[in-house]
C-alpha cells in the first residue's frame, strides 16, 4: 500500500539490522552484543506451559457514558521461559467484536475461559503456532463486546481507541489494570512493545483503522478481506446494498449488558447513517483511507476478488491510497507492502492456501516483529489466483506495464448487442434498457448477444491474445432518466468457458473436509488441528470479475443525492472493484450497464428506462500494456502466438450473487 511516512523512522526491525549490519562491518560476528542474527524463528518454548493471563487496557473514552473511563478487555498469551529469563518478545495481536458472539474462523471457534476467568482457548492458530516460536499472542475484545466496557461503534473511535489503547499499553503510554474494576495496575515488561496486527474481515478492518492512526509501536498489519471505508461498505455512491445499517451490525456483536446500556450509541449510528446513501459525518469518521500518509506499519494485504461482502473496492482504494509512482511502488515513503488476490469470496487464506500461507506469514512477522532479514522483504510483491490453485507473482502490483485505456462502447448488429473498442461512438449514438429488480448480472451475462430489454450490453470481437486487467477501473456513464430515481450497475465480464471457484455457493470457493491437520502446538482446552479445506470448483461460460455500482442522484455530489428530473441527461462515473483477471485468447471482453444488480445492491423507487449517450460514456480499464495490447488482442493483422499475460493460460470466474447479511466476516468467519 503506497501510504507515506518519515523517511526518518526508525523500527525495531530497522535498528536490529541496522545494528547487525554495523557489527559484520566492524568484523563482529552477528549476534555479539545480543544482536541477533538472521534466522527463523523456532518453535523452542513450551505451549502448555505458557503465560496466560488476562489484563483490562484503559481507553480513555467513557462511550457507555457510566461517568469511568471504558476498559477492554485483553487475553495473553505468552512463553513462560522468556518471562523467567527476563527476554522481551514482539506481540502478534488480533482485536475483534467476534470473539463471544459469533466465534472466529471456518469453524466458529469462540473463547473459553477456566473456573479463575483465566483464557484457556484462543480462537484460531496464531497462538499455537506463534508462542512456541517466541510471541505473544494478544486477543483483544472490542468495546462493548464479550468482557469489555463501552460500546460497539461500528468502525469509530471507540473500535479504533479499543485496540489503539493497547498498543499504547504495550509501549508503556497506557494504564492497564489486572481486573474489569479494580485498582491494581499492570505493566507490559514483557514485551518490546513490536506489535503487528492481523484479522479477517471487521478484525482487519480495525487493524486498517489503527494503522491510519500513526500508532508507534505497530510495526505491520496483516488485512485479511478488510474494510477500508465503511461507508462503501454499506453504500456504493449513494446505491444502497443492505437493507440495514450499523445500528444492526453493533446490535448483533454486542454483549446483551452493552445493549442495555448503550441505546444512546445506537440511536447515534441510525441518526448518523441515513438510508438516502448520504456521506455524512458518521461516514467521514469511519473513513481510513485520508489518513493513510499516518501510517507506519509495513502492510500483507489479503483480499478475495470475488467478495461480495468486503468487496475488492476496500482493498483496491486503501491500495491506490496517495503517494505512489506510476509503477505502483511507494513513493519513497518507507512502507513495505504485499498482496495476495485470490479467486475466492469472503475466505481466509488459511482456508484456500493453507500450507503456503502459514510459512509466508511466519516469515513475515519473523522479519518484521522479530528483525530476521529473511528475505522476504525482497520477493516479488504480488501472488495472484488466475485458476484454482493456479498462482503467479508479479514484482509490483498492478504491473509496470499497467496503463488506464479509454474503451469506448458503440452499437452492434441489433439493439443492445453492441461492441466494445477503442473507438468513440457517433455523437447521438444511443442505447436504452429498463431496470428490472428481478434480475442481476448473471442474468445479463447470459444474455448478452441477445436484445434484451434490462441491460446493454458492449462486446469485443474474439481476442487473438491473452489480455490481462489489473487494477481499479471506473465506467463513466451519460444516462438520461424517464422517472426521477435510479440505480446504475456496471460489470467487466470474461465471455468464455473456464473452471472457476465457485465463490457464490455456500463455502464461497471452498469445500471444508473431515480431516484435520495441525499447525502448533495444543492443549487439553486449545487444539491446532484444523478441519482442511479443497477448491470448491464450478464449470461456467462466461466469469464476471468486476462490478460497479452507484445512483445516478449522486451525479453532481458523491456526498449527497438528489431527485432527477425525468428526460434530462446525467453523468456519473460508477467506481470498479479491484481485480486481476486474464481474458484469454478465443475469449471476448464485455462490458454491461443496467439498472439493479438483484441482491448485491436495492432497487431505486421508481422503475426507470435509461437512455445511454455512447459518445459519452467511457470505461477507463487497468490493461496491462495498455492500449497498444488491447489493439494487438483484437487487431487480427497483429496476431501471434507470442500471447503477454502471466505464464499460462488461465481465467478468474464467476457464478451468480447472494444475498448477503451486512456482517464483515461472512459465513466462513
Amino acid at each position: 500500500m503506497p501510504i507515506p511516512v518519515r523517511a526518518t523512522r526508525l523500527t525495531y526491525r530497522s535498528l536490529v539490522l541496522v545494528a547487525s549490519a554495523a557489527l559484520l562491518a566492524v568484523g563482529i560476528p552477528a549476534g555479539a552484543l545480543g544482536v541477533p542474527p538472521p534466522r527463523e524463528s523456532r518453535p523452542v518454548y513450551s505451549y502448555e506451559n505458557a503465560i496466560r493471563e488476562s489484563v483490562w487496557v484503559d481507553t480513555g473514552l467513557d462511550e457507555d457514558g457510566d461517568d469511568r473511563t471504558d476498559r477492554v478487555a485483553v487475553d495473553i498469551v505468552r512463553p513462560r521461559e522468556t518471562a523467567r529469563a527476563g527476554r522481551k518478545i514482539p506481540v502478534i495481536m488480533e482485536a475483534s467484536p467476534y470473539y463471544s458472539c459469533c466465534g472466529r474462523g471456518n469453524e466458529s471457534q469462540r473463547k473459553t475461559y477456566d473456573e479463575n476467568g483465566d483464557p484457556v482457548q484462543f480462537p484460531l492458530y496464531y497462538d499455537n503456532y506463534f508462542v512456541p516460536r517466541g510471541y505473544a499472542f494478544v486477543a483483544v475484545d472490542l468495546a462493548g463486546t464479550n468482557r469489555s466496557d463501552g460500546c460497539v461503534d461500528v468502525g469509530g473511535r471507540s473500535d479504533i481507541q479499543s485496540a489503539k489503547a493497547v498498543v499504547d499499553w504495550l509501549n508503556g503510554r497506557a494504564h492497564g489494570w489486572t481486573s474489569r474494576s479494580g485498582r491494581e495496575r499492570t505493566r507490559a515488561d514483557w514485551t518490546t512493545g513490536a506489535t503487528g496486527m492481523i484479522g479477517k474481515s471487521y478484525d482487519g478492518t480495525i487493524a486498517n483503522g489503527v494503522a491510519a492512526t500513526g500508532v508507534r509501536g505497530l510495526e505491520t498489519i496483516v488485512p485479511i478481506g478488510a474494510i477500508s471505508s465503511w461507508y462503501d461498505y454499506y453504500f456504493a455512491k449513494g446505491a444502497p446494498l443492505y437493507d440495514s445499517g450499523p445500528d444492526w451490525l453493533s446490535g448483533y456483536v454486542e454483549s446483551p449488558e452493552a445493549r442495555e446500556r448503550c441505546q444512546a450509541v445506537q440511536q447515534r449510528l441510525v441518526d448518523g447513517a441515513p438510508r438516502s446513501g448520504d456521506l455524512t459525518a458518521l461516514w467521514a469518521e469511519r473513513d481510513y483511507v485520508p489518513d493513510a500518509d499516518k501510517v507506519r506499519a509495513s502492510v500483507f494485504a489479503v483480499h478475495g476478488m470475488q467478495d461480495l461482502n468486503v468487496r475488492a473496492k476496500h482493498f483496491g482504494q486503501w491500495w491506490d491510497a496517495p503517494l505512489t509512482d506510476v509503477g505502483g511502488t511507494p513513493a519513497d515513503n518507507g512502507v513495505e507492502r504485499k498482496v495476495w488476490l485470490s479467486q475466492t469470496g469472503h475466505v481466509d487464506p488459511f482456508d484456500f492456501r493453507r500450507g503456503t500461507w502459514v510459512t509466508t506469514l511466519h516469515r513475515w512477522f519473523d522479519h518484521y516483529l522479530l528483525g530476521h532479514d529473511n528475505g522476504i522483504d525482497r520477493e516479488p510483491m504480488a501472488d495472484i489466483e488466475h485458476a484454482p490453485d493456479q498462482w503467479s507473482t508479479d514484482r509490483v502490483w498492478p504491473p509496470r506495464r499497467t496503463a488506464t485505456t479509454a474503451l469506448r462502447p458503440g452499437t452492434g448488429r441489433a439493439p443492445g448487442v453492441g461492441t466494445l473498442s477503442l473507438t468513440p461512438a457517433l455523437p447521438g449514438t444511443t442505447e436504452t434498457f429498463t431496470d428490472d429488480p428481478r434480475q442481476d448480472e448473471t442474468d445479463w451475462a447470459a444474455a448478452v448477444d441477445t436484445t434484451t430489454a434490462a441491460k446493454a450490453g458492449f462486446v469485443t470481437r474474439p481476442l487473438d491474445r491473452d489480455l490481462r486487467l489489473s487494477g481499479s477501473g471506473r465506467v463513466t456513464v451519460t444516462a438520461t432518466p424517464s422517472t426521477s430515481s435510479a440505480h446504475l450497475t456496471a460489470v467487466l465480464v470474461d465471455l468464455g468457458p473456464a473452471t472457476i471457484r465457485d465463490y457464490a455457493a455456500a463455502g464461497e470457493g471452498i469445500t471444508t473436509l473431515p480431516a484435520r491437520t495441525c499447525w502448533g502446538a495444543s492443549t487439553a482446552g486449545d487444539s491446532s488441528c484444523f478441519k482442511e479445506t479443497k477448491a470448491a470448483t464450478a464449470d461456467v461460460g462466461h466469469t464476471i470479475f468486476s462490478r460497479g455500482w452507484a445512483d445516478l442522484g449522486n451525479h453532481a455530489s458523491a456526498a449527497e443525492g438528489r431527485p432527477l428530473t425525468p428526460g434530462r441527461p446525467y453523468t456519473i462515473t460508477l467506481d470498479l472493484h479491484a481485480s486481476d483477471h486474464v481474458v484469454p485468447a478465443g475469449h471476448r471482453l464485455a462490458l454491461i450497464v443496467a439498472g439493479t444488480d438483484r441482491n448485491l445492491i436495492d432497487p431505486p423507487a421508481s422503475t426507470p428506462r435509461l437512455t445511454l449517450d455512447l459518445a459519452h460514456t467511457t470505461a477507463d480499464l487497468p490493461l496491462v500494456g495498455g492500449a497498444a495490447a488491447f489493439v494487438r488482442a483484437t487487431d487480427r493483422s497483429t496476431a501471434s502466438t507470442d500471447t503477454p499475460g502471466v505464464g499460462g493460460r488461465s481465467s478468474d470466474g464467476v457464478a451468480g450473487p447472494r444475498s448477503i447479511r451486512p456482517i464483515p466476516g461472512g459465513s466462513t468467519r
